[in-house]
Order: C-alpha cells, then sequence, then structure tokens
C-alpha cells in the first residue's frame, strides 16, 4: 500500500469505527506515547536494559505501525499530503547527504 491509500484507509476507519479524528493536540500527545513504546521495546531488546517478562511478548511491528497510524491521522487532519512531502524528503536528503555519508570515516 502507498502512503496515499494508507491516508485514504485511515480516513476511511475513522469514519467508519472513529466517529472523528481525535483533536491534533490529543494525536500528538498519543504520537509521542506511541513513540515510547517502540523506545521501550528497542531499549530493552537492542539496548543494554534488561528485558522484563512483560515486555518480552511486545509486537515491535505492532508498535512501528501504531505510530505510522497516529502519523497518517495528523496528516489528513492538517491537510499535509505525505506521500508529495516524504518524496520532497528523500529527494533532499539525496542531494544533502550522499557525500557526506559516503566521506563520513565512522560509517566504514
Amino acid at each position: 500500500m502507498d502512503i496515499k491509500n494508507a491516508q485514504k484507509a485511515v480516513d476511511e476507519w475513522i469514519k467508519e469505527h472513529g466517529v472523528r479524528y481525535f483533536n491534533e493536540l490529543t494525536n500528538m500527545a498519543q504520537l509521542t506515547e506511541e513513540v515510547g513504546e517502540v523506545a521501550r521495546i528497542i531499549a530493552r531488546r537492542y539496548g543494554e536494559q534488561s528485558e522484563k517478562e512483560s515486555d518480552k511478548t511486545k509486537d515491535l511491528g505492532e508498535e512501528l505501525a501504531d505510530v505510522i497510524f497516529v502519523v497518517l491521522c495528523l496528516a489528513n487532519q492538517t491537510g499535509v499530503d505525505l506521500e508529495k512531502a516524504f518524496q520532497k524528503k528523500l529527494d533532499l536528503k539525496t542531494k544533502r547527504d550522499h557525500d557526506r555519508h559516503h566521506n563520513n570515516q565512522k560509517l566504514k
């Protein structure tokens, strides 16, 4: 599914199941919460923190999908064409960072 269709799918889901979008500030707080859940899994599973028994069943993919869902909600309710914005950002990063990363001795 491309980003444009993902935005459309989220909008249809909200209209059918969610009644309406939460306001932008609520969604921003929800995004922060979801990113925190991703951070917790990464820190404990791949970082140096020990993983609690209750964390071992957490699904990283599901938590990342939660982040994407809320980002798509925010894009929809603020009128952002996320596919267009992402392509623009990818083009910018390609031009700006290509030589920088290839010349970075830390990455070799």
